[in-house]
């Protein structure tokens, strides 16, 4: 006998189907209906709600073979096949590196298994973690997985539960930790079922729609409908950790955020597992809460996204200055940000038109506790032609940015293709199924670039396939000429950030930082190492001499210092 469990505290009546067979269920007081009926392993079964006839999928479904709107499918985690029994786990302590893809344009195929076979390339790159963009169950066949409204399940044209299985064991066979992106602030807007089951939406709102209960009245088992899907990421598919999409869009006025509760149960499940479990958050609140240990008050989450020191890089380097890019660009602005984190700590954001953020304390939180980074899916995909910034910067340029990242302190984090400069665009894309929904999707993309001058005929079409077949990398070009030449810089830049104790240290109160505003020259210092860099497209001295240990380009070293040429970088270790 297989138990059936779902908690649908709205319906009068819930009956289950299995394969054609309907059977009656059980209520409990909380809102749990029970029923215990045979059913085969692979059986396909749903849930109807008082006198409609249509079976809805099942909220904790954990395959969608025919998409979120059909019926859900039986699969047990303990008869997945596992041979990863030693495997200890990674921390993201000690300079570790993040590679973040995109499973359907990572590969040709876009599957796991062929995700797998670029396994190896990733370990000599030097990668730590392999972080997914989101991989449960959305409308279509192809997206970014934002929009998913049954996060339980696996997306099944990736390969479904086994292919994850599968990925993720070839993963920790390598040496390679596996983060997942879950999405708990919004649902999706095709094959949303949820609120038919109970009130699992809230009066509160986000950008992406109506938020999610987890403050407002009976919203006890939507907290655990949150919980009990990322722990079962970890637990059942054996990842080591999550990224945690826009947690500022979590509207939790409880005692208890529910960041610091998802927290504790997963450190606790660490214990379990004897593993370490990583908690990463997307959020763009500069709020030190969210990674303070929770000994200090805080939510004890492992580490956040750091967009100021994205922005901070990007600007310096690039010259952009447009939008929420308005407050920086200068490398004053830049040395704050290597220096402390958050560039915005209580201070005034033109872009917000009030003040934001809070200072992190650099004395009691690490600096590992900042995820880093050139770029991301978001801060390429959400350009209006989705251009990566190989598509408008100098080879140099790319290099210099990759070593004031990967140089830095903090966790450091890839997109995918940018070690090698990729020509593709990463532009995005959505399959919605319903016309209207693919109409609206595509006219909202246009108007939203229209506000910014953008011709809305140049915006790529959504929906068009060949948004997503462009976005798709192209591997023959990884050991081409400049390409070739900007993969080993990046691979060099690893291997020295492992390597070398200077490159390990933590905290940020031992790194200094000298400039000149004028003469576009940066240098931090980390130990004995200095990461000298040009950004300015002229020669200049920068006043520090010693070996020279890597570099783009021909540093001229000297008694009165270091001649780089324009966008060129040198590792210089002083003694």
């Amino acid at each position: 006998m297989t138990e059936f469990r779902v908690w649908a505290p709205g319906p009068s009546v819930v009956r289950l189907d299995v394969d054609g067979a309907v059977h009656r269920m059980t209520r409990s007081d909380d809102g749990w209906w029970h029923a215990d009926v045979a059913a085969a392993p692979d059986a396909r079964y749903g849930y109807l709600l008082d006198d409609d006839p249509t079976v809805l999928p099942d909220p904790r479904s954990a395959r969608q073979p025919d998409g979120v709107h059909a019926r859900s499918q039986l699969w047990d985690p303990t008869g997945a096949r596992w041979t990863d029994g030693d495997w200890p786990g990674r921390s993201l302590e000690r300079g570790a590196v993040i590679y973040e893809l995109h499973l359907g344009t990572f590969t040709p195929a876009g599957t796991f298994d062929a995700a797998a076979e670029k396994l190896d390339y990733l370990v000599d790159l030097g990668v730590d973690f392999v972080e997914l963009m989101p991989v449960n169950s959305f409308a279509g066949t192809h997206g970014w997985g934002y929009d998913g409204v049954l996060w339980y399940s696996v997306h099944e044209p990736y390969g479904g539960p086994d292919g994850l299985v599968r990925f993720v064991d070839a993963c920790h066979a390598r040496g390679l930790g596996v983060l997942i992106d879950a999405v708990f602030n919004h649902l999706g807007p095709s094959g949303n079922y949820l609120p038919r089951f109970g009130p699992y939406l809230s009066s509160a709102s986000n950008p992406w729609g109506e938020g999610i209960n987890i403050a407002d009245a009976d919203s006890d088992e939507v907290r655990r409908y949150i919980i009990g899907c990322a722990l079962r990421w970890m637990r059942d598919f054996h990842a080591d950790g999550l990224r945690l999409d826009a947690v500022h869009a979590l509207v939790d006025t409880t005692a208890i955020h529910i960041l610091e509760e998802l927290a504790t149960e997963t450190d606790w499940l660490a214990s379990q597992l004897g593993r370490p479990l990583s908690l990463i958050a997307e959020s763009d609140l500069n709020d030190p809460r969210l990674i303070t240990p929770r000994d200090r008050n805080g939510y004890g989450l492992t580490a956040q996204w750091a967009d100021d020191i994205h922005h901070a890089i990007h600007t310096a380097v690039s010259g952009e200055r447009q939008g929420y890019y308005a407050d920086f660009g200068s490398l004053a602005t830049l040395a704050e940000t290597l220096r402390h984190g958050y560039f915005h700590a209580g201070t005034y954001s033109s872009f917000r038109r009030r003040r934001h953020g809070r200072p992190l304390d650099t004395g009691a939180v690490p600096a590992t506790r900042l995820v880093a980074y050139t770029c991301t899916h978001d801060q390429v995909g959400n350009r209006a032609l989705g251009d990566r910034p190989s598509q408008n910067l100098t080879p140099g340029q790319l290099a210099v940015k990759a070593a004031l990242a990967l140089g830095s302190p903090y966790t450091a984090m890839l997109f995918m293709g940018e070690e090698w400069a990729a020509s593709t665009p990463f532009q995005f894309f959505s399959s919605h199924p319903e016309p209207e929904l693919a109409r609206a999707t595509a006219d909202g993309r246009k108007a939203e670039f229209a506000e910014h001058g953008w011709d809305a005929d140049e915006i790529p079409d959504p929906q068009d396939p060949q948004t997503f077949l462009r976005s798709k990398l192209k591997w023959d070009e990884v050991d081409t000429g400049e390409h070739a030449r900007l993969l080993r810089v990046y691979r060099d830049l690893i291997a020295l950030r492992h390597n070398d104790a200077d490159l390990t240290d933590p905290w940020l109160e031992r790194l200094t930082v000298d400039y000149d505003e004028e003469q576009r020259w940066i240098s931090v210092r980390r130990g004995a190492l200095h990461i000298a860099c040009n950004l300015g497209a002229e020669p200049a001295t920068v006043p520090v001499a010693g070996e020279v240990v890597l570099a783009w380009g021909e540093p001229e070293v000297g008694t009165e210092g270091t001649v780089l040429d324009g966008h060129t970088f040198a590792i210089l270790r002083v003694q």
